[in-house]
């Protein structure tokens, strides 16, 4: 197989002239962006907009630079993401806007319209099937994700507590899944209700096909019933007082495949490209509240058709540099009992794992890890 084509450039804007956006511009054209046929075409760009108290995430400016492009190429551009499964400043698409709006995402500054891909509440996705899926048949997408002529994703390439890191493909795979589609990929399938949260609403029990829901009059509290639930999870996106919740039982291992099947799902069959910025790589999601100090240095912006490829790159450009002083990967490492993976992420978050998951997307046939490495000065 012909290796992949992946793009690169560092930080440096000094003696060139340009500044950041308009490098990765130019990177972005060199990468080929400019052969896709955009005109007229919906373009979903994929990011993630950062967790309130969070600012290790990407910059508008970079989001604004790729929304510019595409609107030169003649695409009509929209940035998305979908909403999360557990309680936070993104659950929903008016709290998701309202913090994109506080981390400074906003059509002023971006220069296009910002979607929710999975809608108000989160369950308006769509089946996808998976081809060659292993641990999924059809993935939840949501829907505006999928309504897209082209799909571009932009990644903050950062450490993770769970899955060794996130890359293009936990950015596209866990982030374009629905509630659902995250409950799915996150867990065993089934539900449970936190009593001290219920508040009797019964809001759950009516998005319920499968009788799954039992309300106890006596407690005005719902519970599941096990034998009845079928884990379609749309009762998590129908409670506002976050009392449903799912156990994260799965290892990461199998949440590495299934993020690789869906974000095969997201991207089969229409024209897609990927984004990757090494920079600012804090050691866990940009999903956290906080992001602590880099583990690595800022490395550089990538760019591919292929996401693996892109991983892979992003990984052994991480793998080669020296870890940050006075970090978490630093502090582990000088720890009298350490133990020593040869894996900054590995040793920055000894309970993650992140090979399974490029083992897996080269398996089901979602690109190729061997790449040629095309530097742009």
């Amino acid at each position: 197989m012909e290796k992949a084509k992946v793009y690169f450039t560092d930080f440096r804007t000094i003696p060139y002239g340009d500044g950041l956006p308009a490098k990765l511009k130019k990177l972005l054209k060199r990468a080929g962006i400019d052969q896709m046929d955009m005109d007229g075409k919906f373009v979903a760009i994929k990011l993630h907009f950062g967790e309130l108290g969070n600012i290790s995430y990407l910059r508008p400016n970079y989001a604004r630079a790729v929304v510019d492009l595409v609107k030169e190429l003649g695409g009509k551009p929209f940035l998305t993401d979908c909403n999360t499964m557990y309680p936070g400043s993104r659950k929903n698409a008016l709290e998701h806007l309202e913090c994109a709006w506080q981390n400074g995402f906003t059509p002023l500054t971006v220069g296009c319209p910002i979607l929710i891909g999975d809608g108000l509440k989160g369950t308006d996705d769509i089946a996808v099937p998976v081809e060659g899926g292993e641990y999924v048949t059809e993935a939840k997408i949501g829907r505006a994700v999928m309504d897209a002529d082209i799909f571009i994703s932009l990644t903050h390439f950062k450490g993770h507590e769970a899955t060794g890191f996130g890359g293009a493909i936990k950015n596209i795979g866990m982030g374009c899944g629905s509630r659902a589609g995250k409950a799915e990929q996150h867990s065993n399938g089934k539900p449970h209700i936190v009593e001290e949260l219920c508040r009797g609403c019964k809001k759950c029990q009516k998005e319920c096909a499968n009788n799954g829901l039992i309300f106890d009059e006596g407690t005005r509290k719902m519970h599941v019933d096990q034998e009845n639930c079928v884990g379609c999870s749309r009762c998590l996106g129908a409670c506002n007082f976050d009392a449903i919740e799912f156990n994260d039982s799965n290892a990461n291992a199998i949440l590495n495949c299934k993020m690789a099947e869906y974000t095969k799902a997201v991207i089969d069959g229409r024209p897609n490209f990927h984004i990757s910025l090494v920079v600012d790589v804090s050691p866990n999601c940009d999903c956290h509240g906080e992001n602590d100090v880099p583990i690595l240095p800022n490395i550089g912006m990538f760019a591919s058709f292929d996401p693996l490829a892109l991983d892979q790159a992003c990984v052994d450009a991480c793998l080669a540099a020296q870890p940050m002083p006075h970090s978490q990967l630093a502090d582990h490492m000088a720890a009298p009992d350490f133990v020593d993976h040869h894996d900054h992420f590995s040793n920055s978050n000894p309970e993650s794992e992140w090979k399974s998951c490029l083992d897996h997307a080269e398996k089901i046939g979602l690109g190729n890890r061997n790449y040629e490495l095309i530097i742009m000065k």
